[in-house]
């Protein structure tokens, strides 16, 4: 399962444009971080939403992907965030995990916060839901 997922966070270029690791898999479970670069910044400072959303929707994509067979892939059917606070820090952390899972739809979640000075802050909560695709 775990290569399973590395091998396709490997082959997800704008993952790779975030400068994002793929930091821990188990079943259900995925956790992605990215440091906030200077692109990847709005207008006062703080990470860009784009960024935030980018992070939990993949992270909860790939905690989905966990309970896939190896010829299936997942694409998100719908995502709702909150943006809870400001995303102030050197590195965004996106927890996703599987609500729900099933054979046609499968509901997961994603929790995003903040690091700075070794201090967690949420700063972005995600619901949503993934389809499987044959890949």
């Amino acid at each position: 399962m775990k290569n399973k997922i590395q091998t396709s966070f490997d082959r997800h270029t704008m993952m790779e444009t975030f400068g994002a690791t793929l930091d821990d898999v188990a079943a259900g479970h995925v956790t992605i971080s990215a440091p906030i670069l200077p692109g990847s910044r709005q207008q006062q400072g703080l990470a860009h939403a784009a960024l935030t959303f980018g992070l939990g929707d993949t992270a909860a994509g790939y905690a989905a992907l966990t309970s896939m067979p190896d010829d299936t892939e997942v694409v998100t059917a719908e995502i709702k965030i909150n943006l809870t606070a400001p995303a102030i820090g050197d590195r965004l952390i996106a927890k996703g995990r599987v609500i729900k899972p099933g054979r046609r739809l499968i509901v997961v979640a994603a929790d995003v916060y903040a690091l700075q000075n070794s201090t967690e802050t949420l700063v972005a909560v995600m619901q949503g839901t993934m389809v499987p695709v044959r890949s």
